[in-house]
């Protein structure tokens, strides 16, 4: 049965622990509103996706 040989240092550990991070999403400018959204998804304000209205937005 593989056991460890030496004990893992807490340096080593807490390496192996460190890439554990948040991100922020990567957000583009609607071309049609200028609104900020998430990259290949439907404008939650204008309802367009890829020149194409995809949802119909009800006027306020």
């Amino acid at each position: 049965m593989a056991v460890p040989k030496r004990k893992t240092s807490k340096a080593r550990r807490d390496k192996r622990r460190a890439n554990w991070k948040l991100v922020t999403p990567g957000l583009v400018k609607c071309p049609n509103c200028e609104a900020l959204i998430k990259a290949h998804h439907v404008c939650p304000e204008c309802g367009m996706y890829d020149g194409k209205e995809v949802i119909a937005k009800k006027e306020a």
